[in-house]
């Protein structure tokens, strides 16, 4: 079976930094979702952690990511995390991108979603990082908005976007 792809909206940053990107009123015509996103953050870090919320929902959510730079990799669990967004101390005009696929949103199971994110610093100290995560958020409810933001505080600085995708299955 193919799959169509519709894009729904891109949401780009257009002023000097937003401190979340948020997609609403989700239509509930579409199988999966996804969301694409390329993002930098003004954290004073090399790396701000990128967080998901469901329906301005902060609750349930569960998962494991693995991560590796090259040279090291680790795994841990995690709540919400979609990636990592290079920051003020990364090299400057580096974005990361992240895919997050979120099968039958519209659906009345708990949601799960994946997450295949990279982060890049062209700079001696502190690599690249590749992140691979999934995530639960034990909710029943249709997935009507998505909204990203950084986990410690921070924004995300202009020319970071996403863009919403809905999925068909035909």
């Amino acid at each position: 079976m193919a799959n169509t792809y519709t894009l729904i909206q891109t949401i780009p940053v257009t002023g000097a930094t937003a401190t979340s990107i948020e997609f609403s009123s989700i239509p509930q015509t579409y199988t999966d979702l996804i969301v694409m996103v390329s993002g930098r953050a003004n954290d004073s870090a090399l790396y701000a952690s990128t967080k998901i919320t469901f329906n301005s929902n902060a609750t349930g959510y569960s998962g494991r990511y693995m991560q590796g730079d090259g040279a090291t990799s680790s795994g841990q669990s995690f709540a919400q995390i979609v990636g990592f967004d290079p920051a003020a101390t990364a090299t400057a005009s580096i974005f990361s991108n992240a895919t997050i696929y979120i099968p039958s949103y519209a659906g009345s199971t708990n949601k799960t979603y994946t997450v295949d994110c990279v982060s890049e610093n062209n700079a001696s100290s502190g690599g690249t990082y590749q992140v691979i995560s999934a995530g639960y958020w034990g909710n029943t409810a249709a997935i009507t908005t998505v909204t990203l933001a950084m986990i410690f505080g921070g924004s995300y600085v202009q020319y970071s976007s996403a863009s919403l995708y809905g999925v068909r299955s035909s």
